[in-house]
């Protein structure tokens, strides 16, 4: 499994600690920037993400901004891209099992470092159950 991460400015302190929980469990990790402070266009990066997990097929990809917002509205504009807004364990869980998401986003004002833990915990450990719901996930492209 490969995951391709971007942020913007608001993201990039925390981005260093979730390529490192990705990394410890042997999860590889393409950093698609941005590589500083300096204030960006989240949309930039969302598209990048975006563009690599469609160009390779069963990637998964990490989005984050301040609000995690602005990331998922952008990336949710390329067909195929289900990027889901999580803000705990339960939703990110929801966003894997129910929706088929592809694309974790959050925001790093919202969420601590320990929420942070619990959403990509919940993201790595659950799987699309398909059934019901892949009928509804395949409504979403239309």
């Amino acid at each position: 499994m490969k995951y391709f991460i971007g942020t913007d400015h608001a993201g990039f302190e925390v981005k260093p600690f979730v390529i490192e929980y990705l990394e410890k469990r042997g999860i590889e990790v393409e950093d698609l920037g941005t590589y500083s402070k300096e204030s960006v266009d989240y949309p930039d990066y969302a598209h990048k993400v975006a563009e690599a997990v469609l160009a390779n097929p069963g990637s998964m990809g990490i989005l984050i901004c301040g609000s995690g917002i602005g990331m998922s509205l952008a990336a949710n504009k390329h067909k195929g891209i289900r990027a889901a807004l999580c803000h705990d364990y339960y939703t990110a869980e929801m966003a894997r099992r129910h929706n088929d998401a592809n694309i974790l986003c959050f925001g790093a004002r919202i969420v601590g470092l320990g929420v942070i833990e619990s959403i990509l915990e919940a993201w790595l450990t659950h799987d699309f159950e398909g059934g019901r719901h892949l009928r509804r996930v395949e409504k979403i492209d239309i």
